[in-house]
């Protein structure tokens, strides 16, 4: 795994560095710093901060490449990443005044929609990664996601919960409701939602990983953070889809910002796949007119 850190010199740096070490040095990932000056007289003050951040990842047996550019640092990351391939990105990320619908700094906004690589934000100071929370909306296309999310969690010998929410419906369907969170008849079920649940947990759990599911009903964030607060969780993993037309681009939901602004430790947005497949629209309806009549 090669991974990249992007730091400043700063406070809010030291979580991506410290975020860095937890998945490296389990598996001795390549790592590379990369520094951005937004002048180019800061270039040599801020190598020296990368050379003393190296310094504790050398603790932990990982020699990181240091690499100091100047300029606007959205566009030098995409230049970094658009060089070479990185299985990950690492990024501090300071609020701004709680003040407005989004607190983040639109940069880590910013770099999120604009280079292809996952893009882990270091929210909080995070000394442990052993239970990770996924929002999966029960789709294949999250696939990339959970396959990712199976390495790091390896990696760091974690546990993954797949998390989905459902839409409350009337109290005339309460029946319905307790079907629904019945986890192991839905994953039994030939429900497009319990084939992938199934499917995705059978990979976690192909790959070593202790994978539970859990279904919820209400609004998304909500029962995200409720998760959250009884779980105990020190990662989440959101997802981000890839825009239409000539400009391609990735297309940060505003879900996924909603769970960035309010999240109290760190927060991985991995690229979503195309929205195809054998267990989608077209598989169900040819299952659907296979059946006896």
């Amino acid at each position: 795994m090669h991974i990249l850190v992007c730091s400043d010199g700063t406070e809010p740096a030291n979580n991506a560095i410290q975020i860095g070490a937890l998945v490296a040095a389990p598996i001795k990932a390549q790592i590379t710093l990369l520094g951005i000056a937004e002048a180019s007289r800061d270039e040599a003050q801020l190598r020296e901060a990368l050379e003393a951040q190296a310094q504790s990842l050398a603790q932990r047996d990982l020699k990181p490449e240091i690499v100091v550019r100047a300029g606007e640092p959205v566009g030098q990351i995409l230049v970094q990443t658009s060089r070479a391939n990185y299985d990950l990105v690492i990024i501090g990320s300071r609020r701004k005044d709680e003040v407005g619908r989004y607190w983040l700094s639109g940069k880590t906004y910013e770099v999120i929609k604009s280079i292809r690589p996952p893009v882990l934000v270091a929210i909080g100071d995070c000394h442990r990664l052993k239970r990770f929370l996924v929002c999966t909306g029960g789709k294949e296309f999250i696939d990339e996601a959970i396959e990712l999310t199976g390495k790091v969690a390896v990696a760091v010998g974690a546990s993954v919960t797949l998390l989905h929410v459902m839409a409350e419906p009337p109290a005339l369907y309460a029946d319905l409701v307790r079907l629904e969170e019945d986890v192991d008849q839905l994953l039994k079920s030939s429900s497009e939602l319990g084939i992938n649940l199934a499917q995705q947990k059978k990979d976690l759990e192909s790959a070593g990983v202790p994978t539970e599911v859990r279904v919820r009903h209400g609004l998304v964030v909500d029962q995200v953070f409720q998760e959250l607060s009884e779980g105990n969780y020190d990662l989440i993993v959101a997802g981000s889809s890839q825009g239409r037309g000539i400009f391609r681009h990735y297309v940060m939901g505003d879900l996924t910002r909603k769970i960035l602004n309010r999240a109290t430790c760190p927060v991985l947005v991995v690229r979503a796949g195309k929205v195809v497949g054998a267990r989608g629209f077209w598989h169900s309806l040819r299952r659907f007119r296979s059946q006896p009549q």
